[in-house]
């Protein structure tokens, strides 16, 4: 299988199944002399990990994350750094029943038709189990990022299926269990999600990440534009289903007098473009939002075939998130995080050198 890694500088590739031994991932590209243990790893990770409200599955993994190389006395050397999950509780006879069948909406008839032979257990491989080592590769492009440049990356739910969720307060989103930037909206997720559950059922949900004291100018146009990296890395997240840059569709009604950002002494009078342009960064904070699409294992019967091609009804059993949303917020920012590290050694290494006389717009990191 190909396409495990992405990034140039700063690349990441992840291994491992949702119910083998382990999951984890190998970062290259770090810099020297950043000081990394588990400790800057592991609140991420507590963030985005099963089993932590009853809204989501109840897969018990602590998630712990085990540095096995690239770090000597606290300090990262440049070298790869290697970092191992291990699962600890795996049901693997929860999908016995559907060995021979494949799960609407899931990537069982993909798989099989692509490499003849798949793994039933959760998914194996395309399991959103293996986000928990982006989450941790992340973290370390957190770390980096903000004592390099003051770079602050967030972000939390503004929809649920059909609730949306205002933001109000950031200081919310980890108060609650779905990321949820408004207090008063939580008890009305929670009867949502209760009644979802009772209904063997699913919902979507939107997340919105915004990623404050980017520095102008990360981006390599044409074809590696900054943006054009964002939605491909969103869209390498389990179930996304839709990426917006900015004002994003809503740009299909507005009037170029209103989209085009226009530029003042002061500062941009407002940020459609979501803080890149011509795919290059403006030093504006950058906003995406991502579309995840309902759970696509539910308890509800649902018509399918099994290998010889016979019609059957799958019911899927076991332990999931009746919305894969709302854990999503962690791998988002993961994502996102990831993309600006790697844009910005790329900058470093062909224009760290370049000054220009113009100052940067007020209100703009740099």
């Amino acid at each position: 299988m190909s396409g495990n890694g992405f990034g140039h500088l700063f690349t990441v590739t992840t291994f491992g199944e949702s119910h083998g031994p382990a999951i984890g991932c190998v970062v290259d590209g770090c810099p020297p002399g950043l000081a990394l243990t588990e400790a800057d790893i592991q609140p991420d990770l507590d963030r985005r990990r099963p089993g932590t409200s009853r809204h989501v599955t109840q897969r018990q993994e602590p998630d712990r994350v085990e540095i096995l190389s690239g770090t000597y006395e606290g300090l990262s050397t440049g070298t790869p750094i290697a970092l191992l999950i291990r699962n600890e509780d795996q049901r693997s006879k929860d999908y016995s029943a559907i060995a021979r069948t494949f799960r609407p909406g899931h990537a069982d008839y993909t798989y099989l038709h692509k490499y003849g032979v798949r793994d039933p257990r959760g998914g194996g491989r395309s399991s959103a189990r293996l986000t928990a080592p982006v989450v941790a590769a992340g973290a370390i492009a957190r770390k980096w990022l903000a004592l390099q440049y003051g770079t602050l990356v967030r972000g939390r739910m503004s929809q649920l299926g059909e609730i949306p969720v205002p933001l109000e307060d950031w200081a919310e989103v980890p108060r609650n269990p779905f990321f949820a930037a408004c207090a008063s909206v939580v008890p009305s997720l929670e009867a949502y999600m209760d009644t979802l559950r009772r209904a063997g059922d699913s919902c979507g949900a939107r997340i919105d990440v915004v990623a404050e004291g980017v520095p102008p100018g990360l981006g390599e146009p044409l074809f590696d534009k900054l943006d054009a990296d964002i939605a491909h890395a969103m869209m390498g997240i389990n179930a996304v289903k839709g990426v917006e840059i900015g004002a994003g569709f809503a740009s299909v009604v507005q009037k170029g007098s209103e989209h085009g950002d226009e530029l003042t002494p002061s500062g941009f009078v407002g940020n459609n473009a979501g803080g890149v342009l011509g795919g290059i960064s403006t030093g504006q904070p950058i906003t995406v939002s991502i579309a995840i699409k309902p759970t696509s294992s539910i308890r509800t019967p649902r018509r399918s075939i099994d290998v010889d091609g016979a019609p059957t009804a799958v019911e899927t059993l076991g332990r999931h998130d009746p919305c894969v949303g709302i854990r999503a917020t962690p791998i988002a920012e993961a994502m996102l995080l990831l993309v600006l590290m790697d844009h910005a050694l790329r900058h470093r290494a062909q224009c760290g050198d370049v000054r220009v006389a113009t100052p940067a717009i007020p209100g703009s990191a740099g």
